[in-house]
């Protein structure tokens, strides 16, 4: 379709358009409207064409570059888009990340729904390499949750394996987490277990959330192989890896801060889940200059 990539790097998370198609159909739907883009169809000529830069404003890392590409290319087939920094690097303020040449109406029209997805999507990748970062030293792994934006879960949880990070569940089909409603309508930690246990295939993943290191020694003597370890202290953390020993993957949750990741990270769990990384990461600010061709 016109277009000039850099071969992606062995190994990179794959996006597949199957994951962006109806998101970018739908928001360019809903700007769109009934009327179409009034200004520039009015001001620009059909036949007019125009170069594009789409250049980062502040320093962050790239994801969803090919799903914002999209917005352009279904509105011009025809354009042409050199990537400048895959999905997966870092960019400083002021650097290139793709330029276009195609239909100057096609460009104006796509201008803000790829910049709305672009600049989210670099964000939460932003964030979740910084998150990753501050873990250097350690063996904890950070992971995002299933705090999305509604329909954009694919594209989020892609952009935080950008950022170098891992990803929770992507739905509740995934595997069984017991939390602590499931634990209070079941009557308790063993009584839900044994539930969970009886329904679930060879294949299901079972992780329990729990509150007090009591409940720690409930899970374990349970031989559950997953345990979420919600809200607790420095000091409790520490104290539940050295009760686990190596038996159960051991996942620290509930207000982690940014701040607060690497002191975490240290008390040897293997798991940090932030849910802030999609749903308050900021957005990168990305911008796009044109010019008539």
């Amino acid at each position: 379709m016109g277009r000039d990539t850099p071969a992606a790097p062995e190994n990179r998370p794959q996006l597949y358009p199957l994951h962006y198609e109806t998101v970018i159909r739908r928001a360019l739907s809903e700007d769109l409207g009934e009327a179409g883009d009034r200004t520039t169809d009015s001001i620009i000529p059909a036949a007019a064409t125009a170069h594009a830069v789409l250049r980062a404003r502040a320093p962050g890392r790239v994801a969803g570059l090919e799903a914002a590409l999209y917005a352009f290319r279904l509105l011009d087939p025809d354009l042409a888009a050199t990537v400048h920094a895959t999905d997966g690097s870092d960019v400083e303020a002021g650097e290139t990340i793709a330029t276009l040449a195609g239909r100057a109406r096609a460009i104006l029209t796509g201008e803000r729904t790829a910049l709305n997805l672009l600049s989210r999507l670099c964000g939460i990748a932003s964030a979740a390499r910084d998150a990753q970062a501050a873990c250097a030293g350690t063996a904890a792994r950070v992971v995002c949750t299933r705090k999305t934006t509604p329909g954009l879960r694919a594209l989020e949880k892609y952009a935080v394996r950008m950022g170098g990070a891992g990803n929770h569940r992507f739905g509740l089909g995934d595997a069984l987490l017991i939390k602590d409603n499931h634990i209070a309508v079941a009557g308790g930690i063993t009584a839900a277990v044994a539930a969970a246990r009886q329904a679930a295939g060879h294949m299901a993943m079972l992780e329990v959330e729990v509150d007090t290191l009591a409940q720690l020694d409930e899970a374990l003597a349970l031989k559950v192989p997953a345990i979420l370890l919600d809200n607790m202290s420095p000091d409790q953390l520490r104290r539940a890896v050295e009760k686990t020993a190596g038996r159960a993957v051991l996942e620290a949750s509930g207000g982690i801060t940014p701040d607060r990741v690497a002191e975490v990270a240290a008390t040897g769990v293997d798991l940090i889940s932030l849910g802030w990384l999609t749903h308050s990461a900021k957005s990168l600010d990305i911008g796009l200059d044109i010019s008539i061709a």
